[in-house]
């Protein structure tokens, strides 16, 4: 813990990455106690009473079953987006002028594509169109994003492997 940032301290989190349920749109939060968490608390309850509150019923008990039930199959996801996060640095490291970090979270790669000779969301918009390949130009995610792309290893090997496959075949024209 960090009990000098206590006081401090916002956390967000959900249950999108840790048990696959991206679109049932749940999240929960932990607030600091005192007057600082409360006063921002109020802020924020105020934004979220408008926004996204009312989640489903069905939804709040699937999330209740995704935390009480067994985490087995938890474990088995990790490992199976560990092999696929491999495959994906692996495959884009190996293609031409394109250079890509191991991600530390979520199951996104966001290799750095400047040196291809494309615009990120030219190169993105043209993979799509050309080769069959859905990827998000990285400037959609702020303007450090110039230079990214962004793709998502939550798939299947086979279809990963494809995707690599048409990138490299693209880039090669």
């Amino acid at each position: 813990g960090f009990p000098e940032i206590r006081d401090r301290l916002i956390v967000l989190n959900g249950w999108s990455k840790t048990w696959a349920m991206t679109g049932w749109r749940m999240g929960w939060s932990i607030w600091p106690n005192g007057d600082k968490g409360a006063h921002l608390y109020d802020k924020v309850r105020k934004l979220a009473v408008n926004c996204w509150s009312c989640v489903n019923a069905p939804s709040q008990f699937a999330g209740i079953a995704a935390i009480d039930g067994p985490q087995d199959d938890v474990d088995k996801m990790m490992r199976a987006f560990d092999r696929r996060r491999k495959i994906v640095v692996e495959g884009l490291n190996a293609l031409p002028n394109m250079s890509c970090i191991t991600p530390k979270g979520a199951f996104y790669a966001f290799p750095n594509v400047s040196k291809t000779g494309w615009k990120a969301k030219k190169l993105a918009s043209a993979l799509l169109d050309e080769a069959g390949v859905a990827l998000i130009g990285g400037p959609d995610f702020g303007i450090l994003g110039e230079g990214y792309i962004r793709l998502s290893y939550a798939n299947s090997e086979e279809n990963i492997l494809r995707a690599l496959e048409r990138i490299g075949a693209f880039l090669a024209k």
